[in-house]
């Protein structure tokens, strides 16, 4: 039995949560590429927030530190660029 896809309302809109140690806080410059967190992927925004923050402030002490959020589908499917997730 193949399961079916879900919804266009629950669309997988991947998501890349990962960070680092700046150079210089200025510019996204990292000090060392290998030493960087990856945090992990996750199917939709939300999700990514969640891990986003709860990373930001568990390294909230570290001014050097930034942990960002990358749009994976918009670079997979730019079309979908035009739609907001």
């Amino acid at each position: 039995m193949t399961s079916k896809p879900r919804s266009a309302a629950r669309k997988q809109l991947l998501h890349l949560v990962f960070g680092g140690e700046l150079s210089d806080v200025r510019h996204v410059t990292f000090k060392d590429l290998a030493h960087l967190d990856v945090v992990g992927f996750y199917p939709n925004y939300a999700a990514a927030h969640e891990a986003w923050l709860a990373k930001a402030r568990e390294t909230i002490d570290n001014a050097q530190m930034r942990y960002f959020i990358v749009h994976l589908h918009r670079l997979l499917d730019p079309a979908h660029d035009a739609v907001k997730d």
